[in-house]
């Protein structure tokens, strides 16, 4: 019961102190907040990345790769030239579709162009919209689905009709919010298509631009934007996610076959699994997350030497209160107690202001990636742990100090 008394004996003493150095205080409480608002902060911000960039992949499936042309240069010898892989034409990409004997859909793209312009009525677009010509699997492949309308017809995909899908914000952007796109005519570049379709929105998203796109039939892309340097996408969906990994050896060696390599020469082309880029991105969010993690430590350290500086400054000038105390009975212990409970509570007010603003900063960014309100818990407990640490750590000296004082000497004390 006594120790009870004097634990809340202490706890009174040193939030008394803490009031009475306020300028001090708020100082040393600013600076330990900034270092947990900007490792909460930053870490909640990243926790709003990728749980963006899993929703972004969860709907473009983790169960497609793709199969393009190999783009990296590679000079032969010290002067040697550098080479340019061949592209993918037409003809092998069909080739490979039709020869492909596994259960999956493949589904042929064409990169028609990204400086495309949208022209309806008064209205001109930019010249920034994406062209993209592809099959009748495009869908199965892609994991896009349709909102308003229809995909293409088999008509519309071997007969040649100018017709075109567009995305969310070519529609949003070209049509006014009471008029219905389907069966308008529109121009894309200097030919006119009726669109079929609109694109259900995916809304903001670093991996994937179906929003701004328009995609065509591709015998119709073939002949409205012909290149001689077009190479083609081969997208490949299994219908089991169990069979990936086989499904991509034997696209690799189906399409050896199609580009007719002999066994000693490299891949000139490139396969590409949907999850390869989120592995690619998630790896340097790592790299980001520890940099935020070490600059919090860093001003954490900062604001432990701050807060030492304080206690030891307040054991000095209250020697003649510890001397009093002494005197009337305290012993080391809860001299020590006093000190070490006023450095742990300026810890624990730092970290508590540098959580909320944290949480606040951090989920600015969840706005911008269309991600839910997030409450870092893991980061929450961390925050308080490691204030803390930094409140012990910085009183443990102090309240040594003040817990070895002699009393007399104290009392005498100016």
């Amino acid at each position: 019961m006594l120790s009870w008394v004097l634990f809340q004996e202490n706890l009174k003493i040193a939030w008394q102190a803490i009031k009475s150095n306020r300028l001090r205080t708020i100082l040393t409480i600013s600076i330990i907040a900034f270092g947990i608002m900007a490792l909460v902060g930053i870490l909640t911000a990243i926790d709003a990345i990728k749980n963006s960039l899993n929703e972004q992949f969860a709907i473009m499936g983790t169960n497609t790769f793709q199969i393009s042309n190999r783009t990296m240069k590679v000079r032969i010898g010290k002067h040697g030239r550098a080479r340019y892989y061949e592209n993918i034409s037409y003809r092998q990409a069909e080739k490979f579709k039709a020869s492909f004997d596994f259960p999956a859909w493949v589904s042929i793209q064409m990169y028609a162009t990204g400086r495309g312009t949208i022209k309806y009525g008064s209205y001109k677009s930019n010249p920034n919209v994406t062209v993209i010509g592809a099959d009748e699997n495009y869908l199965k492949c892609s994991g896009n689905t349709i909102a308003q309308g229809h995909f293409f017809t088999q008509k519309d995909l071997t007969g040649g009709s100018n017709v075109v899908v567009i995305g969310a914000n070519v529609a949003n952007h070209t049509f006014d919010n009471k008029e219905n796109p389907i069966n308008k005519m529109i121009s894309v570049g200097n030919q006119k298509y009726r669109v079929v379709g609109v694109f259900k929105s995916k809304g903001n998203s670093i991996t994937d631009r179906t929003d701004d796109q328009c995609l065509v039939p591709l015998l119709v892309a073939r002949n409205n934007f012909y290149s001689s340097d077009i190479s083609y996408t081969i997208n490949v969906t299994p219908k089991n996610l169990a069979i990936m990994d086989l499904a991509v050896n034997e696209a690799e060696a189906q399409m050896r076959k199609v580009k007719k390599l002999k066994i000693n020469e490299d891949n000139n082309f490139q396969i590409d699994k949907s999850d390869n880029l989120a592995n690619m991105l998630f790896e340097n969010i790592k790299y980001v997350t520890i940099s935020a993690t070490i600059i919090g430590l860093i001003t954490l350290l900062g604001a432990a030497v701050g807060l030492m500086n304080i206690i030891l400054v307040s054991v000095t000038e209250r020697t003649r209160e510890i001397g009093v105390r002494k005197a009337l009975g305290a012993t080391p212990k809860t001299i020590k107690q006093q000190f070490l409970f006023e450095a742990v509570f300026i810890g624990q007010l730092g970290g508590i202001l540098g959580i909320v603003f944290g949480i606040i900063i951090g989920n600015v960014v969840s706005i911008f990636t269309g991600t839910g309100f997030i409450i870092p818990w893991l980061w929450i407990l961390l925050g308080v742990f490691l204030c803390f640490v930094v409140g012990l750590a910085s009183g443990i000296t102090p309240a040594v100090k003040a817990s070895k004082l002699d009393p007399i000497i104290a009392l005498h004390y100016e």
